[in-house]
């Protein structure tokens, strides 16, 4: 289940942990299972005290502090409305959690023990009877019931994509429920009921769930609302009364007492902060700042740490978003052409300090990206939904353009240009005009935040030598979100996280359902029958190998739809912070994992002796 629309931390999730496409047979229905594994069997048994990567006797207490940016005016991060405030993901908890180093796997939370149906047309979960709401009520199945159904009814079109096929919920006893999928290939089903999250029904039930809501709502996990300034500032505290903490899924995570996040205006501000000490840790996006703003006294001091943490999870694609919505952008040669002003050499050298990788696939980083041509089991696949696909699929492998020097920058614009006559476009007093109605050639980049100006404006000045006018327009958080919400714009930089187990989660990135779906992440508008189909498959596919094939012929079918200009990636997690931290030696496959830090007494003595004497010599 992909988390981004929670708004959960980076602090807590560093990369977005989608949902797999196939559930192996855990064992025949009947047969409680403490965790279900996508492939064979999970890596842990039904005796495992904790997970590899954490410290189970990390010491607990003390305080961290994180920034978050623009603002906040909602508690409820379950819908598409307003912007949900930073760290509130962790009030909630799901019926099953997932590992952080196998590629997916689920244990045991609210649930003490699930069931799967041999053919996988069901799934039945066994609540804890200890499972219990802030408010100290127990979960109940009704409870669950009742969370189906509202974020299925209300809630965002996340889920009433990822809930689609479930055609039936029942209670069959006091602490069971049982979920029955419709007739098909969707063999993920019993895990994404699991990432399920359970909501308290007396809470929500009189409210109104589609709304906007600052009271705080009734949780179930190891963090609580403390105290919060709408738009300022939010506190969490950890529940010394949680339920949960004793469970091996648990031990040796959520160690710290208190985590503040501060919001500030933009990301240069936010850093100013960092380094003035006003709060203790970032995990840094920008390739300037990793590499020139972090030259102050306390790094030098050895107070403030820099540091990068590896992962093997797929990139996933960051880039330049056509929205095929727009008349302007519905061509596939103009798509393809405004590729060849974009200069990723140039960036990389002057604006990134070499430290990227060009993106080319939806899945990079991983052995699910497609590369070379289609091998004779993706011509399965594909050759069947020939007519509906670009032929390139077939014969070529995708590469974006690259550009070496400024010879070669000039080639790509020359191709640009080709392209754009043959789609019917001609220069006319130096600007690119359509041949047939005289209309400009015009269109803007919407941003919501002034680090990618620096990468848009470059951009903007190579299409103008095309006689293209690109504006670059900044608007705030809000602005942005609506806008993005409603598919109100012309091209924005997005990011579609992805798993090592892709799944249901690419119907509503790729599917022309989803296309019209107000604040679906079918950002592109993408309409394509031979897509829809391909996800499908993907989907159902049985098992790993036959993922891996699938999920190459749908990235190729992506890559030359054109729905994109690529960005760019790196393979790890950079993150600065004030030297009070512990963390585990081991950073699991999916990278690290901050909610298993916890603060050394030490070390955060240490930097407060120092404050301390800074402050009387002052």
């Amino acid at each position: 289940m992909n988390r981004a629309k929670f708004h959960f931390p980076h602090w807590l999730v560093v990369g977005l942990l989608l949902l797999s496409s196939f559930l192996s047979a855990a064992g025949a229905l009947g047969a409680p299972l403490h965790g279900i594994a996508l492939h064979g069997q999970p890596k842990y048994g039904s005796d495992f005290l904790h997970f590899d990567y954490v410290n189970p006797t990390a010491p607990k207490g003390g305080e961290a502090r994180f920034s978050a940016i623009g603002s906040f005016d909602t508690f409820n991060p379950f819908n598409i409305k307003g912007e949900s405030v930073a760290g509130i993901g962790q009030l909630f908890e799901s019926l099953m959690t997932s590992s952080a180093d196998e590629p997916f796997s689920e244990y045991g939370l609210i649930a003490e023990s699930v069931e799967v149906a041999e053919d996988r047309s069901s799934v039945t979960f066994t609540l804890r009877s200890i499972a219990r709401f802030h408010d100290g009520s127990p979960i109940t199945v009704d409870d669950v019931l009742f969370s189906f159904e509202i974020l299925k009814s209300k809630g965002s079109p996340f889920f009433r994509f990822y809930y689609a096929n479930v055609a039936k919920v029942e209670k069959l006893g006091a602490r069971q429920v049982k979920f029955t999928f419709a007739p098909g290939e969707n063999r993920e089903l019993p895990l994404i009921m699991g990432q399920m999250p359970v909501l308290a029904k007396k809470y929500w039930e009189n409210r109104d769930f589609a709304a906007t809501t600052l009271d705080i709502p009734v949780g179930s996990g190891p963090y609580r609302i403390e105290r919060f300034e709408p738009g300022r500032f939010i506190v969490y505290a950890r529940d010394e009364n949680y339920w949960g903490r004793e469970l091996p899924v648990n031990r040796g995570q959520y160690n710290i007492d208190r985590l503040r996040y501060d919001y500030y205006r933009d990301v240069t501000v936010a850093l100013e902060a960092f380094k003035a000490g006003a709060y203790d840790l970032r995990v840094e996006n920008v390739a300037k700042q990793w590499a020139t703003g972090y030259d102050f006294p306390a790094l030098h001091q050895g107070r403030v740490r820099k540091e990068t943490f590896l992962n093997q999870l797929p990139s996933g694609m960051q880039g330049f978003v056509y929205n095929l919505r727009r008349s302007l952008f519905q061509d596939r040669k103009v798509r393809e052409a405004l590729a060849y002003a974009f200069d990723f050499e140039w960036s990389n050298r002057n604006l990134f300090y070499n430290q990227y990788r060009r993106t080319r696939s939806y899945f990079d980083n991983s052995d699910l990206a497609a590369r070379g041509l289609p091998s004779p089991e993706e011509l399965v696949l594909l050759e069947p939904l020939r007519k509906e696909l670009p032929p390139e699929v077939f014969t070529t492998e995708y590469q974006p353009p690259v550009a070496a020097d400024d010879a070669q920058l000039r080639a790509n614009l020359r191709k640009a240009l080709e392209l754009l006559q043959e789609a019917g476009w001609i220069f006319r007093d130096r600007k690119l005009v359509n041949a047939k109605t005289g209309e400009l050639f015009r269109f803007e980049l919407l941003i919501d935040q002034p680090t990618w100006e620096r990468i848009g404006l470059p951009f903007a000045r190579n299409l103008e030598r095309l006689g293209i006018e690109m504006q670059v327009r900044s608007v705030d958080s809000a602005q942005y979100e609506n806008r993005l919400r409603d598919f109100d714009f012309d091209m924005v930089v997005y990011v579609w996280g992805q798993s090592l187990s892709p799944g249901n989660e690419q119907r509503e990135f790729w599917s022309s359902a989803a296309a019209d779906q107000a604040g679906s992440r079918n950002v592109a508008g993408l309409r394509n029958p031979a897509i829809d189909q391909l996800v499908d498959q993907v989907i159902a596919a049985p098992d790993r190998a036959s993922l891996t094939t699938r999920v190459r012929a749908l990235d190729r079918a992506l890559q030359w739809n054109y729905l994109v200009i690529p960005h760019w990636h790196i393979p790890y997690a950079r993150i600065a912070f004030w030297d009070k931290f512990g963390y585990p030696t081991v950073t699991p496959l999916q990278g690290v994992q901050l909610n298993a830090w916890w603060i050394d007494p030490g070390k955060a003595a240490a930097l407060n002796q120092h404050d301390s004497g800074s402050e009387k010599a002052r």
